[in-house]
């Protein structure tokens, strides 16, 4: 969100303070459920900070370095609600025209509404099997954003997007290495 307030231009703020408000509260970890760089996560955890929507808190740590930790105000989680409210509605209204067959109004409206597809994916305010299916149904491609959060959406089910829309996939369905275990550090001890 650009500091002058106007946040209908960004998306990833939105993806960012959604993982916040969820608990994730490291910088590494919100790069891996958001899947944007961690450099990418930095800047916009300031951008919400100077923005007052949320807060970071600067801990010891255990070997005497810092430790940083990022949470959501209350104007943060207000200005969250209000947005995934706005885009619940826009995804219910997609799939109305989806389930109308309006093919030329979908397109025109999932055209104007594309940048927050990612958001609406990665907050589930629309499944990724529908989403896929309203693609399908236009003969359009994913971008990469959306393709990425597709993805996510499929591995915390344990499916991928392949599988969900009938389509032969051959990449084994069960690599969790790209899976958020809800920020629990599993220490690096996987060779005991």
């Amino acid at each position: 969100m650009p500091p002058n307030g106007s946040q209908e231009q960004s998306p990833n703020h939105f993806m960012v303070l959604d993982a916040i408000s969820r608990g994730v509260k490291k910088i590494g970890d919100i790069a891996k459920m958001t899947r944007l760089s961690k450099d990418e996560v930095e800047l916009i955890v300031n951008d919400l900070k100077a923005q007052k929507l949320v807060f970071i808190n600067e801990k010891k740590g255990f070997f005497g370095g810092k430790k940083i930790e990022v949470y959501a105000t209350d104007v943060g989680f207000k200005v969250l609600e209000s947005k995934k409210q706005e885009l619940s509605n826009k995804s219910k209204y997609m799939q109305q025209l989806y389930e109308t067959g309006n093919k030329a109004q979908l397109q025109s409206y999932m055209e104007d509404n594309r940048a927050w597809m990612p958001m609406m994916l990665f907050s589930g305010l629309i499944n990724m099997v529908m989403f896929t299916s309203m693609m399908s149904f236009m003969g359009m491609s994913m971008t990469p954003a959306e393709t990425t959060q597709a993805e996510a959406q499929g591995s915390e089910s344990g499916t991928t997007g392949a599988e969900d829309t009938g389509a032969a996939s051959d990449d084994g369905g069960g690599d969790f290495s790209d899976a958020d275990f809800g920020g629990m550090d599993m220490g690096g001890f996987d060779s005991f």
